[in-house]
């Protein structure tokens, strides 16, 4: 097979795409999942027209996705833009879905990956950027999870910590990303939380509560970020942080602590300062120990690193970043935060503007520049 006539291709069929309509991120997305079709297809049996078969696969590709996703938006249509308090309606086919691709013939990586593609409405990029993977692996693992199960039949559901993962990464993809589906996560979390009664389930509920509790004061009227120092805690959701402490210590009187449980009593010590010079740095550390501990996760670390600045100072936060891998996203915005802390202002600035680079989106890229570009100033005065 010839991997350079198929890079060739793929601006043209983008090209085409766009044409029939299609806008250019789910032309290009759809082009990616027919690329590695081709992978898989044309080493035993190669089309005589590259293009055409290229064309006629990204579009069926292309309709595929936005059927998901006018689906999915019918869906949410159905939910109210904040949810209520208490707990979820009747089990409806979303969840069911979820429970559907998390099927025991999959890993648990390849079932959230494939769930939310097809019932999330993400995109491949979107889902590469949650999992820290290159794009192309995560199209080839979804392609690879889409034939799996094409010949199943879906009579075994999957387990509930595959669920959990998946509506973890749905809500941190409608927190923080490009895509709105906090809303609906926690309306499916709760209608999950009374079915089940597992813990976990209750600590990603209350971690969601209260990370959305504190939604309208993170972004200004101009759409730009808020960070959480900087934040109008009077416009935070007493009502959702509420419910969200009092689901939490329910789960956690349990005495079976998971890593959605540590989460969570973090976001609730943020929750519980009235100010920000009044959180419990030294507690929300110990915290983080705990949920290093349980996952090892090198964004735990990353974060942990942060709140020990804020605990110990600046020196021992940097200390604790050095371990780390630098290529971890967010590791630069944190050096850079850390550095201003500790009155390195010049290589705060330098570090905002290497770390806007790789911002994931286009509000946080804007915020690191605005970092760079304030310290940049303060230096000439």
């Amino acid at each position: 097979m010839n991997e350079q006539l198929l890079r060739d291709l793929v601006p043209a069929v983008i090209g085409v795409l766009v044409r029939r309509g299609a806008d250019f991120a789910p032309a290009e997305d759809a082009v990616q999942d027919a690329l590695v079709e081709a992978v898989r297809v044309w080493p035993d049996n190669p089309p005589r027209d590259p293009k055409g078969w290229l064309v006629t696969v990204a579009w069926r590709k292309f309709l595929d996705a936005t059927r998901s996703e006018n689906s999915r938006r019918q869906r949410e249509e159905r939910v109210e833009a904040e949810p209520a308090p208490g707990p979820g309606g009747a089990l409806d086919d979303t969840l069911q879905l979820y429970f559907l691709c998390a099927h025991p013939s999959l890993s648990p990586a390849s079932s959230v990956a494939l769930t939310l593609r097809a019932v999330g409405g993400l995109t491949t990029r979107q889902i590469a950027q949650a999992y820290l993977v290159p794009e192309a692996t995560m199209a080839q693992r979804i392609s690879r999870a889409k034939r799996t199960v094409s010949g199943v039949r879906f009579n075994q559901p999957g387990d509930v910590a595959t669920v959990v993962r998946v509506l973890y990464l749905a809500f941190n993809e409608g927190y923080s990303g490009d895509i709105d589906l906090a809303a609906e996560a926690i309306r499916l979390t709760r209608q999950l939380a009374a079915m089940t009664k597992h813990e976990e389930v209750a600590g990603l509920l209350a971690l969601m509560l209260l990370h959305h509790a504190r939604r309208p004061a993170r972004t200004r009227v101009d759409g730009s970020l808020v960070p959480l120092a900087e934040q109008d805690r009077s416009l935070w959701d007493t009502r959702l942080i509420a419910e969200g402490v009092d689901v939490l210590q329910a789960a956690l009187a349990r005495d079976r602590l998971g890593d959605f449980q540590a989460q969570a009593a973090i976001a609730a010590l943020h929750a519980d300062a009235q100010t920000a010079d009044e959180t419990d740095w030294v507690q929300i550390v110990e915290w983080y120990d705990e949920l290093v501990q349980l996952t090892d996760n090198p964004v735990a670390r990353l974060n942990r690193a942060v709140a020990l600045g804020e605990a110990d100072g600046p020196s021992a936060g940097l200390a604790a970043l050095a371990d780390l891998d630098p290529a971890l996203p967010r590791h630069t915005a944190a050096a850079a935060y850390l550095h201003e802390r500790a009155g390195n202002l010049t290589t705060a600035a330098r570090l905002y503007t290497e770390a806007a680079h790789s911002a994931p989106n286009l509000p946080e890229r804007n915020h690191l520049t605005h970092q760079a570009a304030r310290l940049n100033t303060q230096l000439r005065s």
